[in-house]
């Protein structure tokens, strides 16, 4: 991705952290600079969205807007978003009132939907992952659209498949990411009804220090606690590094629309995280069950060929976050939930 993040064994406060996540790369600076106009992010207040949104604030020149779009139902990202000069607009996105208020942008990147409480409330997670979307590709028709999806829309493939392929076969598993996919065809209906230029990003899985897939195993090894190991292997990438793909990916936009994995470069074993944490911790990982010979994983090729390669690697993010739980820094409590199997969420 240009940039090679510094080689720091630690962070030392959440400040510290959320300025590396947000710095931009070269190729993001280049990548959003070839394109005209704003940039509208719908669903900004997530996890990932803040780290997003001042990227591209601080990446882009001052007289053209980022606008970062959510219900902000937690101050604390939206004044962080305006301190770093993200303009914000609090808004429900199903109230269809509120959303036609809202500017028009020719860039737009889609961050909003619902997974975590899905099972149970199925209705809820349709209503927002397939019913908001067709209304957001009406509604922005003319702009061009990164629209985020997951790599959960792919069936389970063997380890050594290397991962699904953005031409491979679908197969959702559960509602949750049944309804994903739903919100893939919107916008590719979109496209090729309307010719919206769009672009899917099938992200798997980002993280960071307090929060993700490589958090879940280290907190769980810190803490002495079993790891499940039915689901035996992930595909990892630092939600900086994965941020500045879905910025760089507005330049493939398209119609019909293109589609794009983001995640490491390298299928990970979930036992190996757990043994290479507990070596950084001093202490011995603890397993249950065995690995199943299928996952959910993700081939990033195409993404590394057409933007470079992740800026932080493996060693890097293993260091950080040992040493962001050894020194007690906040986590977020909130599970990832990437060893169900069944597609409950």
């Amino acid at each position: 991705m240009g940039n090679i993040t510094k080689p720091i064994q630690r962070f030392n406060s959440e400040e510290e952290l959320d300025d590396s996540l947000s710095t931009p790369t070269e190729r993001v600076v280049e990548c959003l600079r070839s394109l005209e106009g704003d940039l509208l992010i719908l669903g900004a207040g997530g996890k990932m969205g803040p780290t997003l949104a001042i990227m591209a604030r601080r990446a882009l020149p001052p007289e053209r807007k980022v606008i970062a779009v959510s219900r902000f139902l937690k101050k604390e990202p939206q004044l962080s978003l305006l301190r770093h000069g993200v303009e914000t607009i609090s808004c429900d996105l199903m109230n269809r009132t509120a959303l036609d208020r809202l500017p028009k942008p020719p860039n737009v990147i889609y961050m909003a939907g619902r997974k975590f409480g899905s099972h149970g409330r199925e209705w809820d997670t349709w209503a927002m992952n397939v019913g908001l979307s067709s209304t957001i590709a009406e509604r922005f028709y003319d702009s061009r659209i990164a629209a985020f999806s997951t790599g959960n829309v792919y069936p389970f493939v063997k380890p050594e498949s290397g991962g699904s392929r953005e031409c491979d076969p679908l197969g959702p598993v559960g509602e949750y990411a049944q309804s994903c996919l739903g919100r893939e065809r919107i916008f590719e209906h979109a496209s090729h009804e309307r010719k919206t230029p769009c672009v899917l990003l099938r992200l798997n899985y980002a993280c960071e220090a307090r929060y993700g897939v490589l958090s879940d195993i280290a907190r769980k090894v810190f803490a002495q606690e079993p790891i499940d190991l039915r689901m035996g292997y992930v595909n990892v990438i630092w939600q900086g590094d994965a941020a500045a793909y879905a910025l760089c990916a507005l330049t493939l936009c398209d119609a019909p629309p293109a589609v794009l994995n983001i995640a490491g470069p390298e299928t990970l074993s979930v036992r190996t995280l757990a043994e290479e944490f507990g070596a950084r911790m001093g202490l011995e990982p603890r397993f249950v069950h065995e690995e199943e010979p299928t996952a959910l994983l993700n081939n990033a090729a195409k993404c590394v060929e057409t933007f470079g390669p992740p800026g932080v690697g493996l060693e890097t993010m293993l260091d950080w976050i040992s040493n962001w739980l050894m020194d007690g820094k906040p986590v977020w409590n909130k599970a990832t939930r990437y060893d169900a199997r069944d597609g409950r969420f």
